[in-house]
């Protein structure tokens, strides 16, 4: 006896795959909540403020943030929302599709400060800190990168040294998101416990300590609105329970990145939405030769790559989401997303330039500036050729970084 086949569902060109079929309502009510906000709050303002180098009122965007609960997210407790991956994932998407710098602003908050605290810190440290950061009252930052160590941080020399109790921080970290406004850092130190990286230490560090200055990176011509700043640390006494007492060498500041490095996965992929969107509504309103040039086969052309990237991105992105989800997420895995997604979402939005011509370049399109923003998105939290090798490694067995 034969099946008579059910009705297919019309095709829905801002969801060919049906990619929102794997969604529940609660899924699905996240996205859309952060969706409105960044429409709300961001898109009106964010081309003034890219050029303008800068993103006031970023305290109050913080409070709006921790009551939609995007900040630290998919933590548990402690005033965190405790989402699903996917719901974290989902809602970076629809932040950066408004900017990368708001994006930033989320992930460093809840998948690198918080992230650390929660995962490594005391319950004092987590009672005292965390509440506070996933409301957005307290903004932190986190200390990694050094001006001359990025890619190599067993090299870094911030160091921590006893006296007495206490703890001196003495360095310099550079790069450093929302230092300048935050209240609390994590910061990443060599310690003289062991040698070769293993004595690498974490310390919460209240930014109002005497020795401590953020001042902040002007000049930049990527991620314009963000604060960007370098942290000094000179000389900063810390008790000793400033320490984070629960993991010692890298594996600390690896863990937290890879952590972000999710985040950037599903970010990625809304600055190429929002700069696809923007092509295709323009090839159908922009007329050449008598028709709009959606019309013709080359313009054709692009858009159906660009959507079979980005839709492709999407659904990695989800799938390592349900990998994390079911606690199965390598970071070899969160290395494949990144080193796909990011590079995929450039080439999507030099494609989207093309189809707009001059317009292109223009603050009025979001397309240039998602493209400057993906410029630092490429390297930061782990560059091209270091999440290559990665894999290299993982898929030969053999250890190319040295």
């Amino acid at each position: 006896m034969s099946v008579k086949p059910s009705k297919l569902p019309p095709f829905d060109p801002a969801d060919p795959l049906g990619i929102d079929d794997l969604l529940d309502p609660e899924d699905l009510a996240i996205r859309d909540t952060v969706r409105s906000w960044a429409a709300d709050r961001i898109l009106p303002h964010i081309a003034e403020w890219y050029e303008n180098g800068e993103l006031p009122g970023i305290r109050e965007l913080a409070r709006e943030l921790g009551s939609l609960g995007a900040l630290g997210m998919s933590l548990q407790g402690y005033g965190c929302a405790g989402a699903t991956a996917v719901q974290y994932g989902l809602a970076c998407l629809e932040l950066e599709a408004a900017d990368s710098g708001i994006r930033s602003l989320v992930s460093v908050q809840g998948s690198l400060a918080m992230y650390a605290i929660h995962r490594f810190g005391s319950e004092e440290q987590k009672r005292r800190w965390l509440p506070g950061m996933a409301a957005g009252e307290t903004i932190g930052c986190f200390g990694l990168t050094e001006p001359d160590h990025g890619s190599d941080p067993a090299g870094m020399r911030t160091y921590a040294e006893r006296d007495g109790r206490d703890w001196i921080l003495t360095g310099r970290k550079m790069w450093i998101t929302n230092g300048s406004v935050a209240g609390v850092a994590v910061v990443w130190a060599q310690t003289d416990e062991a040698g070769g990286g293993s004595g690498i230490r974490g310390f919460v560090v209240p930014t109002d300590s005497p020795g401590f200055s953020a001042p902040e990176i002007r000049h930049k011509w990527s991620l314009r609105a963000s604060v960007t700043s370098e942290l000094v640390l000179d000389g900063v006494r810390l008790p000793a329970d400033a320490v984070l007492p629960d993991v010692t060498g890298l594996r600390g500041p690896l863990s937290c990145l890879s952590h972000a490095r999710y985040g950037i996965v599903w970010g990625a992929m809304g600055a190429a939405r929002a700069s696809f969107e923007a092509a295709v509504d323009y090839a159908k309103s922009r007329e050449q030769f008598g028709r709009p040039i959606g019309g013709f086969q080359l313009t054709q052309a692009k858009l159906a790559d660009m959507a079979l990237e980005l839709h492709k991105g999407i659904l990695l992105a989800h799938h390592l989401g349900r990998r994390m989800d079911a606690g199965g997420l390598r970071p070899e895995q969160v290395s494949f997303g990144k080193l796909n997604n990011v590079r995929e979402a450039i080439e999507i939005c030099r494609t989207s330039r093309t189809i707009l011509g001059a317009n292109g370049i223009s603050l009025e399109y979001p397309v240039m500036r998602h493209a400057t923003n993906l410029e630092s998105v490429l390297t930061y939290e782990g560059t091209v050729e270091m999440h290559q090798l990665v894999l290299g490694k993982a898929l030969t067995g053999l250890d190319a970084f040295r």
